[in-house]
């Protein structure tokens, strides 16, 4: 990835923490608006990427927390840190919008105990109960010791105790799932050292939802020798760096295109709709289109795209007429 230049990088990397973001939320069966999640990406990290939208509070907040673990993953964890975190994923709160505790651990009494429960009332299930509210402070310290212990576990097994650790101790009264996920990205990205992220542990997380809590509920039930979760945790990144060829197969297919012989020489109007085109453009390209976006007249669109086709990168689709429309030769 690191042999493709800086934009087309910040692309993949866009892409990545895009989906990440998404499929971190959906775990929990909070659906963002992916627009506004990428939008928000792009205009923290300074990303022209043409066709920016707003975002609300909440996805930006979201975001940060994100950007925070992953771009600053060398930075020491701490308490302030991860309340900070929490106050991100819950912006309403502190206006009185949701009967939770933010930015502090949760305050629980023994008589209304941390509970992970599903089904309807009068027949729900416990998956899991945390430890009582009063062991927090003491769990936590022990947690942020080890995690910012530097000579502990590869970062990559660490990643994955301390997923499993935190959403046990459960500290917070919600989003301790996302947490978790950001926690295991930081410490991913120290695996790698790179804050850029090429792949998605929390999208294959997504796609194994069921899995994933069953994992979890077997080992908070279970004896402290947590191999099954660990290996399950590995082959789980196996899956995800294998499954984001597909994820970032645009990005490739822009870098072999730009540096194939066919592209070179293209003008500066030719380069901006390539570009388009192995990214996110939609609908059709007509003449129109390539007109209006490059302020350019018909005819000069209409040489641009004769120039392509002539050169084998663009091709007439099978309609003609006025609905005459170009796509990208395979």
């Amino acid at each position: 990835m690191h042999k493709l230049g800086f934009n087309l990088i910040a692309e993949a990397s866009l892409q990545t923490l895009t989906q990440d973001v998404v499929k971190s939320s959906e775990i929990e069966g909070e659906i963002l608006n992916a627009s506004q999640v990428r939008s928000s990406i792009a205009r923290r990290l300074g990303l022209d990427i043409g066709g920016l939208v707003p975002s609300d509070r909440h996805v930006d907040g979201v975001v940060e927390m994100m950007l925070d673990a992953t771009r600053g993953y060398t930075e020491p964890l701490s308490a302030e840190r991860l309340y900070g975190w929490h106050s991100c994923l819950f912006p309403s709160a502190r206006s009185g919008m949701h009967k939770i505790v933010v930015g502090a651990w949760r305050d629980n009494t023994k008589d209304d105990p941390m509970q992970v429960v599903s089904g309807a009332m009068g027949k729900e299930r416990v998956h899991y109960q945390a430890p009582d509210s009063e062991l927090l402070d003491a769990e936590m310290a022990a947690f942020i010791d080890w995690f910012n212990t530097s000579d502990e576990p590869d970062p990559v097994i660490k990643a994955g105790i301390a997923h499993l650790w935190f959403v046990t101790i459960h500290p917070f009264d919600d989003g301790n799932g996302r947490i978790a996920r950001a926690l295991t990205d930081l410490l991913l990205a120290r695996a790698d050292e790179s804050a850029d992220r090429f792949y998605s542990m929390s999208a294959q997380i997504r796609l194994e939802r069921n899995r994933y809590y069953d994992m979890l509920e077997e080992k908070q039930k279970g004896s402290l020798d947590i191999t099954n979760w660990l290996i399950w945790f590995l082959e789980c990144l196996e899956r995800a760096i294998a499954a984001t060829e597909e994820l970032l197969g645009s990005v490739i297919r822009k870098a072999k295109l730009f540096e194939s012989a066919a592209a070179l020489g293209i003008n500066e109007r030719q380069r901006l709709m390539l570009n388009r085109l192995t990214g996110h453009f939609e609908g059709k390209l007509t003449s129109s289109k390539w007109a209006k976006i490059t302020k350019c007249s018909q005819d000069t669109a209409g040489r641009d795209i004769q120039d392509l086709i002539n050169r084998g990168i663009l091709i007439r689709e099978d309609a003609g007429g006025r609905s005459t429309s170009y796509a990208l030769i395979q």
